[in-house]
C-alpha cells in the first residue's frame, strides 16, 4: 500500500510540475537568466487571492499549456504577488522585494499589471488582463518588442 501511495503522490507532483509555469520571484535572478538566454522578462503584478482579473489571467493565460509552451523559449516569467489572506502571506523578504518592484514598475498600483522588460530591466510595454487566447496574448506581449 505504501508503494502505491508513494507512486501516486510522485505522479501527482510530477504532472503538476510539468504543467506549472516556471515563475521567478527575484528580478536580479531574472535579469541574469534573460541575459544568458537572450530573452525578455514578463513581470506580473498580481493579487492572487483577491483580484478577480488576476485570477482569470492566471487561469486563462499563465496556467495554460499553450502559453507555457510559447513563453518557455522566449520569456523569463517573474511574479510579484500581493496576497491579502493570512494563509497566503509571503515571507518578509519576498514582501519587501515585491514592494520595491512595485515602487519602480507599478507606482499606480494597478492589478493585474503585466510589464515587459528587456534583460536590463528597461520597460518595453505594459498591459493587463485581456480576454484573449493564450496565443493572442503571447502575440500581444511580443508586439512590445518591436
Amino acid at each position: 500500500m505504501k508503494i502505491i501511495t508513494g507512486s501516486i503522490l510522485f505522479f501527482i507532483c510530477f504532472t503538476t510540475s510539468v504543467h506549472a509555469q516556471d515563475w521567478v520571484t527575484d528580478l536580479t535572478t531574472a535579469k541574469q537568466q534573460a541575459q544568458n538566454k537572450g530573452y525578455n522578462i514578463v513581470l506580473v503584478f498580481a493579487g492572487s487571492d483577491w483580484c478577480a482579473p488576476c485570477i482569470k489571467l492566471e487561469k486563462e493565460i499563465w496556467d495554460t499549456q499553450e502559453f507555457q509552451a510559447l513563453a518557455k523559449n522566449h520569456f523569463i516569467m517573474v511574479k510579484a504577488d500581493f496576497p491579502r489572506k493570512k494563509q497566503n502571506k509571503l515571507s518578509k523578504e519576498q514582501t519587501e522585494s515585491n514592494n520595491m518592484l512595485a515602487e519602480r514598475y507599478n507606482q499606480s498600483g494597478n492589478f493585474p499589471l503585466v510589464v515587459l522588460l528587456n534583460d536590463q530591466g528597461k520597460i518595453l510595454g505594459k498591459t493587463g488582463y485581456k480576454k484573449a487566447t493564450p496565443q493572442s496574448y503571447f502575440k500581444h506581449l511580443t508586439s512590445f518588442e518591436n
